[in-house]
């Protein structure tokens, strides 16, 4: 273990992990630096610090303990895990829902059962690692087709229903989180309709974002209910931790009979599961978090394609700013940091090596000047590392 962690030191390839000491805010102590404009935190709403959500959590605790005790199919559903299910359900006008530990959790757990001998999936070629690993546990035969490409998702759709496959399950990202663009569910679901195939969206970062009232990609582009598996996460926009599926009753019951990762994992606490239940009620009575966050995103785009900056196909409040050279995409980094923004750079092998990038994320919570300050501070550090 020791020479392969020292061969990724040696390329450069290791994580260096910077502590919040605090709060995650949009401006915030990293690693014992003051006041620090974050723009690499998924808690794209602020709701982590919201006062409504941070009350809920400590009522729980006084009134239903710390810990729930067990697993869920066992002696760890408590009424807070069903209200919150029952809560998701209705934010995403589907039929049930299913909570999980992690979205990872979910699409780990509900993938290798939705799939498997005499099935195909086919799935985006840039489609998360956990979606990967979920397809990976699989038995089922696997097709992949190029980056949003409908043309070839066809191609893969006929090429699986010339073959008596027993299912046909196409996968997608609702909203890729190192570039920021989004699937073209509309697209996928009538291609899916016309071969009778089932269709799983991960909007791990569509969620509270995109869609009327915040509620995803599906609502975004009007396809909710034509959608088989809405997955989502609590620990993004929603500012807590947990993952869910969202759809009909049938998936509920098939996943929570079927699910390992649920069956066999402990259920969340009353603190996080409380949390998670007004995160999605102050989504559904404060649509203004979600206007401040587009607000702040267009502004922020349109300023730092002006400097001159490559945003790429982003159309979301993930941003990246292209570098091209790993090199440069550290230096920029580091000298951002230096000036007081916290924006990571996305290296070989998460993209190509050719498309390395600063990935920033934006918050509704940052004020006009902070986002003027982090321009500068772009600005200052994009020539610097020869990227402007």
């Amino acid at each position: 273990m020791r020479q392969e962690y020292d061969s990724l030191v040696a390329q450069d390839l290791d994580w260096r992990i910077k502590e919040l000491r605090g709060p995650s805010l949009p401006r915030a102590n990293v690693a014992g630096k003051e006041n620090v404009i974050v723009l690499c935190s998924n808690n794209y709403l602020g709701l982590a610090t919201h006062p409504k959500v941070k009350a809920a959590a400590a009522r729980a605790v006084r009134t239903h303990g710390a810990g729930s005790g067990s697993v869920r199919p066992i002696a760890g559903t408590m009424d807070l895990h069903e209200e919150l299910e029952r809560t998701i359900a209705h934010f995403k006008h589907a039929e049930a829902a299913l909570v999980y530990q992690s979205g990872f959790a979910a699409n780990a757990g509900l993938i290798p059962q939705l799939a498997g001998d005499g099935d195909v999936i086919i799935s985006d070629e840039l489609n998360h690692g956990s979606i990967i690993d979920g397809v990976r546990l699989t038995r089922a035969e696997r097709l992949v087709y190029k980056h949003n490409s409908m043309g070839e998702l066809e191609s893969r759709l006929r090429e699986a229903d010339a073959k008596p496959y027993r299912r046909i399950l196409i996968i997608s990202d609702g909203v890729f989180s190192m570039d920021g663009d989004i699937a073209q569910v509309d697209e996928i679901v009538k291609l899916a309709d016309s071969y009778g195939a089932m269709v799983y969206i991960d909007d791990a970062h569509g969620e509270g974002v995109m869609g009327e009232g915040g509620r995803g990609i599906a609502s975004h582009f009007k396809v909710e209910g034509k959608v088989h598996v809405e997955m989502g996460t609590f620990s993004k926009a929603f500012g807590v931790v947990g993952g869910y599926v969202a759809g009909s009753a049938d998936l509920r019951r098939f996943a929570l009979n079927k699910s390992r990762t649920w069956l066999l994992s402990g259920s969340h606490p009353p603190a996080t599961t409380a949390a998670c239940i007004a995160a999605v009620r102050v989504l559904e009575t404060e649509p203004k978090w979600i206007l401040r966050l587009w607000k702040n995103t267009e502004y922020f785009r349109k300023q730092l394609r002006k400097l001159g900056f490559d945003t790429g196909n982003s159309v979301t409040p993930i941003i990246p700013v292209m570098c091209g050279e790993s090199s440069k995409a550290k230096a920029m980094s580091e000298r951002l940091f230096g000036l007081g923004v916290w924006a990571l750079p996305i290296v070989f092998p998460m993209v190509a090596k050719d498309k390395a990038r600063i990935r920033t994320i934006n918050n509704a919570k940052l004020t006009r000047k902070d986002i003027n300050e982090a321009l500068a501070a772009f600005e200052t550090a994009g020539k610097a590392a020869g990227v402007l």
